[in-house]
């Protein structure tokens, strides 16, 4: 079957406006809608002053690394497990030692987690959604020096 040259509408500038209008529009609505989930999710701030943690992170970084402390993070069976160790491979206890569990692209299920020491690891129960977490610790060394560790692992 063959068209006719009469069934052939022309392209006329009303249309080529309509086109271009919600060619736009959709463009605009989508990068708005991304803009707004990156806003409300994540606040972009890992620390309060760029500046003034950059001022003694090359000493900090020297206090921890003269530790020798290794840290290693499992998932099994919804029981989550750090194993942190000194350079003898000995179990480390530290003065004091925070972990929290975060997601690295929003705060909405950020965990505190209250680790258990159980046989020379530390243990404790999550319920965690499929992807990538980060578990963040902070602590004090019997001697008084700051450690912080970023773990990142996956739950598949």
């Amino acid at each position: 079957m063959t068209a006719k040259v009469t069934d052939i509408r022309p392209l006329t500038g009303r249309k080529v406006l309509m086109i271009a209008l919600a060619f736009f529009g959709v463009m605009l609505a989508v990068n708005l809608f991304m803009a707004w989930k990156a806003i409300a999710t994540f606040p972009g701030l890992e620390v309060s002053s760029s500046y003034a943690d950059s001022q003694d992170f090359d000493q900090r970084r020297r206090a921890q690394d003269a530790l020798g402390w290794q840290a290693e993070v499992t998932l099994h069976d919804d029981i989550l497990t750090l194993h942190l160790t000194g350079p003898q491979g000995e179990t480390v206890v530290p003065a004091q030692l925070e972990a929290l569990l975060t997601r690295p692209t929003h705060r909405a299920d950020d965990q505190v987690l209250e680790l258990v020491l159980i046989d020379g690891l530390y243990q404790v129960p999550v319920v965690l959604e499929e992807g990538r977490w980060r578990l963040r610790l902070r602590g004090i060394a019997q001697d008084g020096t700051a450690y912080r560790h970023n773990l990142t692992f996956e739950k598949d």
